[in-house]
């Protein structure tokens, strides 16, 4: 673990090592100050040697300055230090993100990312500013002051050293107790950050069923987790306070005891004792900010914990050793596939499936809710890898493939259509960044988008909300659609992406698809037979097993289950999904 975050210092390594030098400076010379008010005080003071309380007075102010100096640099390089490994965990984990495969993507929530992302990496920024700064200082502050301490009266000293052992015992019991409580905190998190994230997504849902107090009290559980778990955790840790008081008090009453009889033995001088009791604040000064270390490390040791599970997650999906960069066509081969989204250990959601589609056909797709449609399209484009078998694309098993060569030549439609915030052509260029608004607003004849687009007052300019928010579900998918035909790929897979248009503007987008792209191979995923009645040929799914394949006339000859549901929305009684339960 300490390996993969190291390795995201970086270019702050020159910051990292900087911070501890002043540190370490500053340590020094706030050690050497005690002393000089030791001579000040024999030498000069009671000596009446007033050249001598000028001359050590004005190093004094020269080691102070010195000190100052130190602790200013070293808060700037550690501030700039931290900041920027944080950045580069941030960095590291999105970019991991970005090459992870949809089944890497469902063994974390979406709430878990965004908690890593924040939250744990703010901790570790704090965490790693308070390594280099106070984890170097403390102890350097700690070992010296002990050292002069002994220096000057051994006897004394060891008061010290009872005050270090007892202290460390106990720093080390209550960060043991504390971080069972932290490493549940942030799960805890998840929780909430899920909640709020579901609220704000579905915030028309939310107010069109009046669901406003539910989401309320939703939220307040999260919330009164994360409360409870850190209440837990804190109360453990407040027990540091009271025990360093305890300790401080108990070592300047020791020390002025045993020091005032020295002093009137005249073993020691009235000058040591003061720079003993300083030396004493030092000391647990500097065991006040270790266990404020140990705090915080016990509770970054859960963040840590929890980004190197997304910095350690590898693709599932990579690319071969020397990958195809050309398809040859669209042409799409099935041969004995088997998909599973758990391996081979898991149900499988496709089962033994075998077909041929040539270059250029029109597909559609068809079945009950849960048969499978939608997986049996994500093999295309390998989104994910079939379980058994393989999924042929232009002639050639698509894990030879150079994964963005392969998925530039499919383009997808998905189900869940979504925008992205910015303007409709932004949008668009998603699927050629380089595309002209002419090319862009062919397309958008072809998906039947034109005829919204021109009607709003900024027309292909006009700035689209985040997720869509400001456009109808039809408008989106049309989007959408216009989006995907901008790539000019050789497959284009529209996953149910017609649902939310009406029967004649899907009929103008079915029929603009057969007359300008008519070398692209389409595989349209429907409920109603009407928007695929006039495909080359017809998929029939159910329960992960291809029931039926051909021509409309085909499997209205030889299919029951396409015919049943074909009969029955002709005649206005339903769907496929509500005949299928009937059959």
């Amino acid at each position: 673990m300490l390996k993969i975050l190291a390795a995201q210092i970086r270019e702050y390594k020159a910051d990292s090592i900087k911070t501890p030098f002043y540190m370490i400076l500053e340590v020094l010379m706030e050690t050497a100050i005690p002393l000089m008010m030791a001579s000040i005080v024999d030498d000069g003071v009671e000596a009446g040697n007033m050249a001598h309380i000028y001359k050590t007075g004005l190093l004094m102010v020269a080691a102070a300055s010195v000190g100052l100096f130190a602790g200013i640099m070293g808060g700037k390089y550690g501030a700039r230090a931290s900041a920027g490994f944080a950045r580069n965990l941030r960095n590291a984990m999105y970019d991991n993100i970005q090459t992870f495969s949809f089944s890497n993507i469902d063994k974390f929530s979406t709430a878990g990312l965004v908690t890593r992302m924040t939250t744990d990496v703010t901790n570790m920024q704090n965490a790693y500013q308070m390594i280099l700064r106070m984890c170097m200082r403390a102890p350097a502050s700690l070992i010296c002051a002990l050292l002069m301490a002994l220096w000057i009266n051994p006897e004394i000293a060891g008061i010290y050293l009872l005050a270090v052992f007892f202290l460390g015992g106990i720093l080390f019991l209550i960060s043991r107790r504390a971080m069972k409580y932290f490493n549940q905190v942030f799960r805890k998190y998840d929780d909430l950050n899920a909640s709020v994230q579901e609220n704000v997504t579905g915030i028309r849902v939310v107010k069109a069923f009046v669901r406003e107090d539910y989401e309320t009290k939703r939220f307040q559980k999260a919330s009164g987790s994360v409360y409870k778990m850190f209440v837990k955790a804190e109360s453990i840790v407040a027990f540091n306070a009271p025990l360093m008081q305890f300790t401080v008090y108990g070592c300047i009453l020791g020390i002025s005891y045993l020091g005032a009889k020295m002093v009137v033995a005249d073993t020691l001088t009235t000058g040591e004792l003061m720079s003993l009791l300083t030396y004493c604040m030092n000391i647990l000064m500097s065991l006040m900010m270790l266990s404020m270390v140990f705090v915080m490390l016990t509770l970054s040791i859960a963040s840590a914990e929890r980004i190197c599970e997304v910095l350690q997650e590898k693709p599932d999906l990579t690319n071969p050793q020397e990958p195809d960069y050309e398809v040859k066509d669209g042409s799409i081969s099935f041969e004995n596939v088997s998909f599973s989204y758990r391996g081979r250990d898991g149900e499988p959601a496709l089962k033994q499936i075998n077909l041929e589609i040539k270059a250029g056909e029109t597909i559609g797709i068809i079945g009950g809710t849960g048969s499978a449609k939608t997986s049996l399209v994500n093999l295309i484009s390998r989104l994910y890898d079939v379980t058994e078998g393989c999924v042929k694309v232009g002639g050639k098993d698509v894990r030879t493939y150079d994964m963005e060569t392969l998925r530039n030549e499919v383009s997808v439609v998905l189900q869940k259509n979504v925008l992205f915030s910015g303007t409709i052509l932004d949008n668009l260029r998603w699927g050629d960044k380089n595309a002209t608004k002419e090319a862009c607003e062919r397309v958008c004849a072809l998906a039947c988008a034109d005829e919204f687009i021109e009607k709003m007052p900024q027309k292909y300019d006009t700035y689209i909300e985040q997720g869509g928010s400001n456009v109808s579900g039809g408008q989106k998918q049309r989007l959408c659609i216009a989006r995907a035909l901008l790539k000019k790929p050789k497959i284009l897979i529209l996953d149910d992406s017609t649902s939310a248009v009406d029967t004649a503007t899907d009929a103008k987008i079915r029929a603009a698809l057969a007359n300008e792209i008519p070398d692209t191979t389409k595989l349209i995923i429907a409920q109603r037979i009407s928007s695929i009645q006039g495909a080359d040929r017809i998929i029939v799914l159910e329960n992960g097993c291809v029931s039926g394949f051909g021509t409309h006339e085909e499997l209205m000859e030889k299919n029951r289950i396409y015919r049943d549901v074909y009969e029955s929305q002709m005649s206005g009684n339903g769907d496929f999904d509500e005949k299928e339960a009937n059959v």
